[in-house]
């Protein structure tokens, strides 16, 4: 790592995931990674000029870093440098279509900034924080915010999503309109620790796959219960990727707290008594 943690705290995401740095590495003896993985296939170049405009050059960079740096970290496979326009940055830039103009977005367990730091290149109106509780990730994302030129419109928070939503070690709560995740948590978890960052009305966008609609009919009792209005399935991306993303939205309906802890039981003396 080149950040220490002191310098990590100007970031922090969800998941129950202890901060801290993990000591497994990929082996990458054969499969040394190459900014060619990286290379955009020429298929491809219709629907990233689309989705990323005149800021395609900085979404090449960021796909080098994801193929070279990002994989010699561990937070990209080997076997998915070749595939990181189609499976990743497109997959991730074509949300954009459901978030309002000038949103503040928080991507909630952000990673290698997916989906987050491709809606911030593709989205310039943006102001987007990558929340994440490792700290060799939120170091890489440090680094590709610096690197790419970011650092005006995107802030890395690491820490869980609860601590961003009701503020910890000194830090002041932090609130989007939007909340962005993939491959996060099942629809469930994913709400609880979502839906309390949104403002009222805010929404959360969960990138999901072919398990969209069990998902919604498994757990929106749970949805119901922490503010959530009922999660509707869109397609974005329609003849612009082939497949399009999937994309579960939950609005937040009502604002629900955390649950209150249960009062002391006084002694006669005055006292709260330990339980």
């Amino acid at each position: 790592m080149t950040h220490d943690d002191a310098t990590a705290d100007a970031v922090t995401g969800p998941g129950g995931t202890p901060p801290g740095p993990s000591a497994v590495r990929p082996d990458t003896t054969d499969t040394a990674p190459s900014p060619a993985d990286a290379a955009l296939p020429t298929a491809l170049a219709p629907a990233a000029l689309t989705l990323f405009g005149d800021r395609l050059d900085l979404a090449a960079a960021y796909a080098e870093l994801l193929a070279t740096d990002g994989v010699v970290r561990g937070l990209i496979g080997p076997r998915e440098a070749p595939r990181i326009w189609d499976r990743h940055l497109l997959n991730c830039a074509a949300v954009a279509e459901r978030i309002p103009s000038a949103a503040t977005v928080l991507d909630v367990g952000s990673g290698a900034g997916l989906p987050g730091l491709a809606l911030a290149i593709a989205r310039p109106d943006l102001t987007v924080t990558l929340i994440e509780p490792l700290a060799r990730r939120t170091s890489f994302l440090i680094e590709v915010v610096e690197r790419l030129g970011l650092a005006r419109s995107v802030r890395v928070f690491r820490g869980r999503a609860d601590e961003a939503a009701s503020g910890s070690s000194g830090r002041e709560p932090i609130s989007g309109d939007v909340v962005t995740s993939r491959a996060v948590a099942p629809l469930d978890r994913l709400a609880t620790w979502s839906l309390p960052l949104t403002v009222r009305g805010g929404r959360l966008l969960a990138l999901k796959g072919s398990s969209a609609a069990a998902e919604i009919e498994e757990h929106a009792d749970v949805v119901a219960r922490v503010g959530g209005g009922e999660p509707t399935v869109h397609l974005c991306g329609v003849g612009v990727i082939d497949p399009p993303t999937t994309v579960v939205e939950i609005v937040r309906e009502r604002m629900v707290g955390p649950a209150r802890p249960a009062a002391s039981k006084r002694s006669r003396g005055g006292r709260a008594r330990r339980r």
